[in-house]
């Protein structure tokens, strides 16, 4: 048997979001390829990092989606129940007049 030269682990690059950011403007403006050429970078890692912008872009969109929606709700519910208190009121007026 042959022994095996201990292996050399490759130490995990970890990118700002600044530096993302930019990586992914520069693929936008000439290309995903040539981007990842150009910082040095795999072009899976470009598509990686840009789907996940996407998502977190379709993300925040949802959050302020459901966030109006639950100010359009609250708007309604305040109506609702301020009609019901007037709704109250006639029914209390009217029972002391039949009496």
């Amino acid at each position: 048997m042959t022994r095996q030269a201990p292996s050399m682990k490759k130490t995990r690059n970890r990118y700002s979001p600044e530096f993302k950011d930019e990586a992914l403007a520069l693929a936008d403006r000439i290309g995903v390829t040539a981007a990842a050429r150009e910082l040095g970078l795999q072009t899976s890692q470009l598509y990686q990092w840009r789907a996940k912008a996407q998502q977190k872009a379709n993300t925040s969109e949802r959050e302020q989606a459901l966030a109006d929606e639950n100010a359009r709700l609250k708007r309604q519910l305040a109506e609702k129940a301020e009609e019901l208190e007037i709704a109250k009121k006639a029914a209390v007026y009217f029972a002391k007049s039949l009496k």
